[in-house]
Order: C-alpha cells, then sequence, then structure tokens
C-alpha cells in the first residue's frame, strides 16, 4: 500500500482484487472505486523494466490507437495505474465462431484488429527511435528454438551439420524480414493480448505492447491470423492476410505488392516468429515452471511445417523437421504434461 500511495492515489487502493498474469513477472490487480475501474501493475523493476511500457502507451494513444489511458506511474517502483480493459479477451470470441464456422462474424472481429493495427503501423517510430527488428534480434529469437526446443524440450544433441542446416535457415527467413516494408511493430499481436471492450466503434483494445519495434509489415499480422491459440482454415487465413494487403496498400503504408508476394513474405515471416516461439514456448516450462503453454506447441509446430515444406528455400529444413523432430515431439510433449502434471504447474 504505501508504493501504491506514492502514485497519489491512495483513496483508490481500498478494495483490490487479483487479476490474472500473463507470462512474465507482471502482477495485475483492479481497484473498482466510485470514479470506474482501474487496473494497478506491480512489475518488479529487478525483472520488469516499465519504461517502455509507458513510452510505447504514449505513443500509440497519440496514433489514436485504443490502448489503455496511463492514470499514474512510477517506472523506479515498477508501479502502474491504468485504464481497466475489463476481462474479455478477443480469444474466447473466435473460438465461438470457429467452432460454430461462422466465418462472418471471425471476418468482422478480424477487421477490427486490422482497423487498429493499422494504426499502430503508422505509430511515430522516431522519437526517440525504436529499436529495430534487425539481424542479430530475429537471430537471436530463432536461436531459442535449437537452445530451449531441440536441447531442452526435445533432449536432442544437435550435429555440426544440424547446426549449419539451421542457421541456413535462419538466414533465409532474415533476409525476407529484412526485404519487407519496415513499420511499428506491436510484435505480440494476437487473440489473448486484444480485448473486447464494452464500447461503441472500435471495441478492440490492445494490451502488452510494451516490446515494440521498427520491423517487418507481416510480423504482427501473421501473428494475428496465424495465432498459435486458434487455427483457422489456410485458405481464409489468406483471404484476410490479403484483404488487409489491400487496406495497407489503400492506406500508404504498404507499396504495390502482387498477392503471390504478399503471401510469400507472410509465410516466411511466420516461419520465423513460430520458430521463435517453439523456443519460447519450451523455456516457459523448462526454466520458469509454467506448462499452460505445451498444449499450444503442436499447433505452433504445424504452422512451421506446413511452410517450411511450401518453400523451396527452406527444403532441407523441412525434411529435417519430418524425419527429425515431428516423430520425437509427440512423446516429448508426454513427458513435459507427465511432470507437470505431478508438480502442479501451470502458467
Amino acid at each position: 500500500m504505501q508504493q501504491l500511495a506514492t502514485l497519489g492515489l491512495p483513496t483508490l487502493c481500498a478494495d483490490i482484487e487479483a487479476v490474472s498474469g500473463d507470462a512474465s513477472f507482471r502482477r495485475y490487480f483492479r481497484s473498482r472505486t466510485a470514479a470506474g475501474s482501474l487496473v494497478w501493475v506491480d512489475a518488479p523493476p529487478e525483472h520488469e523494466n516499465s519504461r517502455p511500457f509507458i513510452d510505447i502507451a504514449r505513443r500509440l494513444l497519440v496514433a489514436g490507437v485504443r490502448v489503455p489511458r496511463l492514470i499514474a506511474t512510477d517506472a523506479s517502483l515498477g508501479f502502474m495505474c491504468l485504464e481497466d480493459f475489463g476481462d474479455l479477451l478477443l480469444w474466447p470470441a473466435l473460438e465461438q465462431a470457429r467452432q460454430a464456422r461462422d466465418y462472418a462474424q471471425a471476418r468482422q472481429l478480424y477487421q477490427r484488429c486490422f482497423d487498429q493495427l493499422l494504426l499502430v503501423q503508422q505509430a511515430d517510430a522516431r522519437k526517440p527511435p525504436l529499436p529495430l527488428y534487425d539481424t542479430a534480434l530475429l537471430l537471436r529469437e530463432m536461436r531459442l528454438f535449437t537452445e530451449w526446443f531441440c536441447g531442452g524440450l526435445l533432449q536432442r544433441q544437435l550435429s555440426a551439420a544440424e547446426q549449419t542446416m539451421l542457421e541456413a535457415a535462419f538466414a533465409v527467413l532474415c533476409e525476407s524480414a529484412l526485404q519487407q516494408t519496415q513499420v511499428f511493430v506491436h510484435r505480440d499481436y494476437h487473440s489473448r493480448n486484444l480485448m473486447l471492450l464494452q464500447e461503441a466503434g472500435t471495441a478492440i483494445g490492445i494490451i502488452d505492447f510494451q516490446d515494440a519495434v521498427v520491423g517487418p509489415l507481416t510480423y504482427d499480422l501473421v501473428s494475428l491470423l496465424k495465432d498459435c491459440y486458434i487455427e483457422w482454415p489456410r485458405t481464409l487465413v489468406n483471404e484476410w492476410a490479403l484483404q488487409f494487403a489491400e487496406q495497407a496498400m489503400a492506406r500508404g503504408v504498404l507499396p504495390a505488392l502482387q498477392p503471390r508476394e504478399f503471401l510469400r513474405e507472410f509465410d516466411l515471416m511466420g516461419a520465423q516468429r513460430h520458430i521463435k516461439v517453439l523456443g519460447i514456448f519450451s523455456r516457459l516450462w523448462l526454466r520458469d515452471g509454467k506448462s499452460g503453454y505445451l498444449k499450444d506447441i503442436p499447433l505452433t509446430f504445424r504452422y512451421l511445417q506446413q511452410v517450411a515444406g511450401e518453400q523451396p528455400p527452406l527444403a532441407d529444413f523441412a525434411e529435417w523437421l519430418a524425419s527429425n523432430v515431428a516423430p520425437q515431439l509427440p512423446a516429448a510433449l508426454v513427458v513435459a504434461e507427465t511432470a507437470a502434471s505431478c508438480h502442479g504447474a501451470g502458467r
């Protein structure tokens, strides 16, 4: 309570309840008052740096993006007081539409996400400059796959030839990412970081944007449409991706590009992201004891296999995934999930 009082709003903290957290060290609390509902964030400075969140929130608010308003902040203490977006994630609404095969409803929801994403991509990334999604960062992310997915989850000791093959695949994906139009990138734009708001208009709120960078235009789009938590028919994904491309070109965000080339960039960007995510999901279990993401690994791996099998520059990688990883992955997940159930691990 003493730390909260330093923010100048002690009267709002009498009735606080915990709110579910995320994959970080941040904790969230809700304070309901006569003035409305607020969210308090406890982000221990020794583990989390709140300054990027505050900076990015201000940039996005100026750009008209629907992110939580900053009520009060103290980055040195790791405390923030934010507008409360409620508890309605986008994911359940999409999952309901998927199960009902209500693709019209899904399209409407994604269009709202597109509207917000186009605003994100046009936000100010220059003052001061955001970090670049450069070769070093792209490779550092993909090498999580080598360390935590292959070496950790699969317990696979890679040969020199395998390491060379992986690095060659990573180089292909880096080259494609760097050749794309570069924009303001949220970097985790998916159905569990998007909220359904109880208001007219956009009705989509955006959270968890503190890792924003300047990077490939397709990155956030593929995070949204090839979401690691929900799967759509490939024809629909491509249709929606091209709809977004048309809107981005109409806004001047994306130069004129042929559909085939755009989808190639979209797919290769997805491969980079899914390689990274396989490493992150494995690390969340092996290092942090969070097993809830293990169940999302099979879909993430399917996305990766599909693209690798369709892109000639990734042919060696695709063959290796099919012959060496796919047969081993189910058993590795059973071992991990069994261990998790014995230890009572969760998200």
